[in-house]
């Protein structure tokens, strides 16, 4: 499965992964062989933080 290319679709993607199937974002991208750094970068470039208490991108 291709995960979404959008920032803000990548987002709700990945937040509702999060919330529904993995503690951390460490699990989810060691599962979906997603590379961590590049979600981060990408993210980050749109103005979303990854909020380690919460298991969430703020």
């Amino acid at each position: 499965m291709s995960i979404p290319n959008d920032p803000f679709m990548l987002m709700s993607y990945l937040n509702t992964q999060l919330r529904d199937f993995y503690p951390n974002l460490r699990s989810l991208c060691d599962d979906k062989n997603i590379d961590e750094a590049e979600i981060i970068s990408k993210l980050s470039a749109s103005g979303f933080e990854y909020d380690e208490k919460l298991n969430r991108f703020l």
